[in-house]
């Protein structure tokens, strides 16, 4: 609801809530972190395994988890819509459980590399998070609240690396095992999207889902006009609704009541020109953002250290890196409902333009001391996940109508892979071409595209519900509309 209160209770549910559904991506942040500290190990005369892995068998080992979640990221579309959010988001948790049992008890290396790769089918599900947690979290904590994908799965690389410097191989992966587990079991006391539940058409489930989340009797007017809502947001002719504000209030104040026409997800999306323009942005902004050369930074940060700090342990390294992730995730889920998507978006894509500068300028003409270099990292990393990182993820669970949110989630994601993908492929042709550091000068320009672009044409969702949302995406001048609170 549009600059709706939260009652300390419901932000208590939603907020365990969403714990419970982020939960999902700390198991991914897991599987990531875990080849990091056993790589060595795996290589060794002294290896768990029945014999050491190949070079080709550890770049398997680092890339299949990519391959696995690509892979799987096109069913999530149709996995909400047909299981629900509730059973989607828990069989996105089953493919941990079997990656872990399997490297519990293996010790022949293709099979190792197997069960990461089905790891990597379960770091598919963020996108069914995303849209769960959506569905049920208020519009005016709806930021924060989503953003937690993010900072969950910074939360599990932490955790991974914390015990993996502690742990015995095996104790690892059983631990790991048993997060999975609690996972699927922790996600059947939870309620499913009220969305999802008048799309196939159960108002009365749907009203004590919204009941449960807000905590309010399910016979409540605001649980009413919430469904109301919801049912006026699934209608095929939601475009032209909206472009007469007088009939959209007038259909709300009328509890409009039509149940929801079956339709597929392509067919809604073509009629929709809101949607459409959404889902332009969303890819538009995802692709940007990864351009702007983090995960680059991610896999070759090591070396870039052992340069500029030679006495840093490599395991200290990732750690310091995964906590400053991690806090500036959480800084920005302070953040994003109090200043919007936009401002944040803006000025951390300009600050990630300045850090890639230097980090450039530094590594092409070494101009300042070898410290220099680490220092930027952590400063790139901080401001990057303050907002850059997690905007593209607050929004593409927002900005679709109900009918078209899994549709758009998944391609999101699919786009967040194939991305990651074409950056990392391009980085080293690029590096030969143009040298290391004149890289990050592309970068630098990469960033201020992004910020240029969110400046002037990204609309702020701040608190808005889906069907305002459309507004903006229909009229050429809703980006400049401010959101009042």
């Amino acid at each position: 609801m549009n600059g709706d209160r939260v009652r300390p209770s419901a932000f208590l549910v939603q907020g365990l809530s969403t714990f419970a559904i982020a939960y999902l991506t700390s198991l991914t942040g897991l599987i990531y972190g875990w080849p990091s500290y056993t790589l060595e190990m795996f290589q060794s005369n002294g290896t768990v395994l029945s014999a050491p892995m190949s070079s080709m068998e550890v770049s398997l080992l680092g890339s299949l988890t990519n391959v696995g979640g690509l892979l799987a990221t096109p069913f999530c579309g149709y996995a909400v819509n047909k299981f629900g959010r509730k059973y989607a988001a828990i069989m996105y948790g089953l493919p941990f459980v079997i990656s872990w049992g399997i490297i519990s008890v293996a010790r022949w290396p293709p099979l190792i590399i197997l069960a990461v790769a089905l790891g990597g089918l379960g770091a598919a599900g963020q996108a069914v998070s995303s849209v769960y947690i959506s569905e049920i979290a208020q519009d005016s904590i709806r930021g924060a609240l989503t953003s937690t994908t993010v900072s969950g799965y910074f939360v599990g690389l932490l955790f991974s690396y914390a015990i993996g410097g502690q742990l015995s191989y095996h104790h690892v992966a059983y631990v790991h095992l048993a997060m999975s587990v609690m996972y699927m079991v922790i996600l059947t006391f939870l309620k499913e999207s009220p969305v999802y539940l008048i799309q196939i058409g159960k108002d009365k489930e749907a009203a004590e889902s919204l009941a449960f989340y807000r905590r309010v009797p399910a016979t409540s007017k605001e649980v009413e006009v919430e469904i109301t809502k919801i049912k006026l947001q699934m209608d095929p002719r939601i475009d032209k609704i909206l472009q007469d504000p007088n009939t959209t209030k007038e259909l709300i104040e009328k509890q409009y009541d039509q149940t929801p026409r079956s339709e597929s997800q392509w067919k809604f999306l073509m009629k929709s020109e809101s949607s459409q323009r959404a889902m332009v942005a969303v890819l538009l902004v995802m692709s940007v953002t990864i351009l702007m050369g983090s995960i680059v930074l991610q896999v070759y940060a090591e070396p870039l250290f052992k340069e500029a700090v030679p006495t840093m342990q490599p395991n200290l390294c990732s750690v310091l890196l995964a906590v400053t992730y991690l806090l500036a995730s959480f800084l920005c889920a302070f953040m994003i409902d109090k200043f919007g998507r936009r401002p944040l978006l803006t000025v951390t894509s300009v600050g990630s333009a300045l850090c890639n500068f230097v980090l450039g300028s530094q590594l092409h003409l070494r101009w300042g001391p070898h410290w220099l270099t680490a220092a930027t990292i952590y400063a790139y990393s901080f401001i990057y996940n303050f907002g850059a990182a997690v905007v593209p993820f607050v929004l593409t669970a927002e900005v679709f109508l109900p009918e078209v949110r899994g549709l758009g989630n998944s391609m999101s994601m699919a786009c967040m892979w194939i991305m990651n993908f074409v950056t990392l492929i391009i980085f080293n042709p690029l590096v030969d071409w143009l040298g290391l550091g004149p890289v990050f000068y592309v970068f630098s320009g990469t960033c201020l595209l992004g910020a240029t672009y969110s400046h002037f044409w990204l609309p702020e969702t701040k608190g808005l519900p889906a069907d305002a949302i459309q507004k903006l995406f229909l009229k050429k001048e809703g980006r400049d509309k401010k959101v009042v609170k």
